[in-house]
This record gives structure tokens, C-alpha cells and sequence, in this order.
């Protein structure tokens, strides 16, 4: 926030003289700025004589940011008059601005004055001619600051266009990758139908290999079985060769003991021949019979042979049959055996060929499994890759918009500040036309009055030059602003004769 004020009165017949100058000033935020300057002038004719007064006040107030500067001065010379003026001007933009008020000159009131001449006018003269070429080179340079300004402008907007046509091409550039994307995303659906075909087939596989592996257990439990009655029909042969052994040692063991109790017969018969043979046995009996030793021995020798002889066909009989039960048995269970050695052969040949047939089949779903494996690494890649290059579009989109939005910021700004340079030259321009003119028809006294409000973000400052003495004095002010709000300015300039009063 600022204030300045800058007062300023001359007495009458005193010919006293009042000054007074203040000024205070502040940065205000960027976000709004409100100016409002005011300079009034007035002046009223003293009593008789050569005497007169004249008030010179100049008053500004700004608040909120922008750039502002302002320069006036006024001299005056004589007795009983003088004169004094000063501008200044602020700028803020952000709000449409309200249109200058035409500037009016009371030409009635610019009529001469019959003064006698003060003798210090010349050099009040020569120092107000100085004061004016000063300020006139200050005017100079602002003007050759506009003109920079509007060449900064005009670059301003070739970049905007430039920028514009940046934007077409970043469109086109957008739609070249959506048809990317759109491209990665026909891939990223056709590889999830190759995978789910491959699943179909993997799930087909696994069937097959679960039904193989039920057929293997099947075999492997038939094997087992087969195994296991062959190993009770090696227990069995074993025990008829066992049992073969055995019997065959009894039948040798039967066949000693035949012959031994026929070489015992033989002997006992042999010896009770001999016996028969050497002693002579006299029996007496009642009934006088005579007994026939020889039939009865051979009766007896025939029944023992009888006996004998059929022991040894039983036991012969008993032991072919025994001998032909277990050639019969060894035989089947040899049968047996070969038919039982044939199926283990067919199925360990059974067992291999599955055996092969399942290691293929696992080799086949172990591929399969792999170009799975590969199909979904493959499709997570894709969908990571697409996923990174949208969010790179994204983000190269954002920052595109971000760079549109401030530059579209900062051209309206410029074109806010060509605005207000534009609206201010004008008020200046019509300033100076009024101040020429009054200047030039001689003035006594005018009241001008400037009121800026302006709205916006930056720093503004105000100035104004004051004069003192009587005759004829002139001032020129100006000021400059930026800033973002609004800015309304109105500017006034009223002229009044000043006369003589006796």
C-alpha cells in the first residue's frame, strides 16, 4: 500500500508561500491491486491589489502490487498567481477496463491576465524550460519503453501461434500413440486367446496324462500281482521239488529196507533150512499121524513170499503213482511257470512302452508349460510396456496442458498490460494536448483532476512535481503500472481565469 501527498499554496499579499510533500508506500500481494490517484488544482483571486492566492494538492493512494511511476512539476512566477500540476497513472490488469472520459478545457477560463511582471520570471522561466526538457526526456524514454513492450508483445504472440501449431501437432502425435495403444491392446487380447487355447490343450494333456498314469498304476498293480502269485508258485515248485527230494530219498530209504528184510528173509530162511535140514524132529502123537514139515514150511515160505510180494507192489504202486502225481504237478507248475514268465515279459514290455510313452508326454507338457509360462511373461511385458507408455502420454499430456494453461496466463497478461499501456498512452496523449493548449492561450489557474483505480497483483508508486511563484506555471506528470486485476481511469482537466481583484 502507498500514499503520497503532495500539497502546495501561495498567499496573497504576503506573498507567502506554503509547500508541503508526503509519500508513503508498500508492496502489496500479487493477487489484487486497487489504485486510485487524485491531483486537484484550484485557484481563487485574492482582495485589491496585486495579490492572489493559489492551493496546489496532489494526493495518491495504491493498493495491492504492480509497478507504477510518476513524475510532475509545476513553476510559477509572479505576483498573486502561479500554477502547478502533476499526472501519474497505474496499471493492473485482469478485469475488462472501462472506457477513458474524454478530456474537456473551459476555454473561458484560459483568457490572459493583466499581471505586471514579476523580475524574477526569467529565471523561473529558464529553470521551468529546463524542468521541462528533463521531463520531456523521461517522457521520451517511456515512450521508447512502450515501444519495446509492444515489440515484446508482438513476439509474444508469435510464440502463442507457434505454440498453437505445437499443439495440432501434439494432437496428431496423441492420436499416433492412442492407434499404438490400440495396436498393444489387439496384441495383449490375442495373446490371451493363445492362452487360453494353450490352457485348453494343457487341461487336455493333463487328462491324457492323468488317464496314462491311471492305465500305469493299473499295470504296475497288475505287475505287483503277477509278481506276487509268482513268487507263491516259486514257493509251490520249490516245495514240490522239496517234496520230490524227500520222496525220492524214502523210496531209496524203502528200497534199502526191502532189500535189507529180503537178504533177512533170505537169511532166517536159509538158517532155519539148515537147521530143518541138519535136525531131525520125531513127534509122537496120539493119533499116529505123520506130518509133512516140507509142505508146511513151503506153505508158510509162500505165504510170506505172497506177503512180501505184495508189499512191494503196494509200495511200488504208491510210489509211482506219488512219482507220476508230482512229474504231473512239476510239469503244470513248469507250465505255469513259462505262461507266468511270458506275461511278466509282455508286461515289463508294456511297462516300458509306457514308461516312454509317459516321459514323451511329460516332455510335451513341460513345453507346453514353458510357452505358457513365456505367452503370460510375453503378455505381462506388453500390458507393463503399454501401461508405462500411457502414463508417459499422460503425463507428457499434463505437462502440455500445464504449459498451454501458463502460457495462455501470460499472454493474457501481456495483452492486459499492451491494454492498459494502450489506455494510458491515450490518457497521456490527451493530457498533454490539454496542458499544451492551456499552456499555450496562458492560464491562471485549473483544477485537474485524475482518479485510477486498478486491481491486480504487483507494485505501483505515483509522483508529482509542484511550483511555486505567480504568473504562469505548467507541470507534467506521468507513471507507469503492471499488475493483474482491473483498472478503471478517469481523467478530468478543468481550467478557471484567474482575474484581478482591487
Amino acid at each position: 500500500m502507498s500514499v503520497r501527498n503532495v500539497s502546495y499554496s501561495i498567499g496573497g499579499s504576503s506573498g507567502s508561500v506554503r509547500k508541503s510533500y508526503s509519500s508513503h508506500s508498500a508492496y502489496g500481494a500479487p493477487g489484487g491491486s486497487s489504485r486510485i490517484s487524485s491531483v486537484r488544482r484550484s485557484g481563487v483571486g485574492a482582495g485589491p491589489g496585486f495579490s492572489g492566492g493559489a492551493t496546489y494538492s496532489f494526493s495518491s493512494s495504491s493498493i495491492g502490487g504492480g509497478y507504477g511511476g510518476g513524475l510532475g512539476s509545476s513553476i510559477g512566477g509572479g505576483i498573486g498567481g502561479g500554477f502547478g500540476g502533476g499526472i501519474g497513472g497505474g496499471y493492473g490488469g485482469g478485469f475488462v477496463p472501462a472506457p477513458i472520459t474524454a478530456v474537456t478545457v473551459n476555454q473561458s477560463l484560459l483568457a490572459p491576465l493583466n499581471l505586471e511582471i514579476d523580475p524574477t520570471i526569467q529565471a523561473v522561466r529558464t529553470q521551468e524550460k529546463e524542468q521541462i526538457k528533463t521531463l520531456n526526456n523521461r517522457f521520451a524514454s517511456f515512450i521508447d519503453k512502450v515501444r519495446f513492450l509492444e515489440q515484446q508483445n508482438k513476439m509474444l504472440e508469435t510464440k502463442w501461434s507457434l505454440l498453437q501449431e505445437q499443439t495440432t501437432t501434439r494432437s496428431n502425435i496423441d492420436a499416433m500413440f492412442e492407434a499404438y495403444i490400440a495396436n498393444l491392446r489387439r496384441q495383449l487380447d490375442g495373446l490371451g486367446n493363445e492362452k487360453m487355447k494353450l490352457e485348453g490343450e494343457l487341461k487336455n494333456m493333463q487328462g491324457l496324462v492323468e488317464d496314462f498314469k491311471r492305465k500305469y498304476e493299473d499295470e504296475i498293480n497288475k505287475r505287483a500281482a503277477a509278481e506276487n502269485e509268482f513268487v507263491l508258485l516259486k514257493k509251490d515248485v520249490d516245495a514240490a521239488y522239496m517234496n520230490k527230494i524227500e520222496l525220492e530219498a524214502k523210496v531209496d530209504a524203502l528200497q534199502d529196507e526191502i532189500n535189507f528184510l529180503r537178504a533177512v528173509y533170505e537169511a532166517e530162511l536159509r538158517e532155519l533150512q539148515s537147521q530143518i535140514k541138519d535136525t531131525s524132529v520125531i513127534v509122537e502123537m496120539d493119533n499116529s499121524r505123520n506130518l509133512d514139515m516140507d509142505s508146511i514150511v513151503a506153505e508158510v515160505r509162500a505165504q510170506y513170499e505172497d506177503i512180501a510180494n505184495r508189499s512191494r507192489a503196494e509200495a511200488e504202486t504208491w510210489y509211482k503213482q506219488k512219482f507220476e502225481e508230482m512229474q504231473t504237478s512239476a510239469g503244470q507248475y513248469g507250465d505255469d511257470l513259462r505262461s507266468t514268465k511270458a506275461e511278466i515279459a509282455e508286461l515289463n514290455r508294456m511297462i516300458a512302452r509306457l514308461q516312454n510313452e509317459i516321459e514323451s508326454v511329460k516332455g510335451q507338457r513341460a513345453n507346453l508349460e514353458a510357452q505358457i509360462a513365456e505367452a503370460e511373461e510375453r503378455g505381462e511385458l506388453a500390458v507393463k510396456d503399454a501401461k508405462l507408455r500411457i502414463k508417459d502420454l499422460e503425463d507428457a499430456l499434463q505437462r502440455a496442458k500445464q504449459d498451454m494453461a501458463r502460457q495462455v496466463r501470460e499472454y493474457q497478461e501481456l495483452m492486459n498490460v499492451k491494454l492498459a499501456l494502450d489506455i494510458e498512452i491515450a490518457t497521456y496523449r490527451k493530457l498533454l494536448e490539454g496542458e499544451e493548449s492551456r499552456i499555450s492561450a496562458g492560464g491562471s489557474s485549473a483544477t485537474i483532476h485524475v482518479q485510477q483505480t486498478s486491481g491486480g497483483g504487483g507494485f505501483s508508486s505515483a509522483s508529482s512535481g509542484f511550483g511555486y511563484g505567480g504568473g504562469i506555471g505548467g507541470g507534467i506528470g506521468g507513471g507507469m503500472g503492471y499488475g493483474g486485476g482491473s483498472t478503471i481511469t478517469k481523467s478530468s482537466v478543468t481550467s478557471v481565469n484567474r482575474s484581478r481583484h482591487f
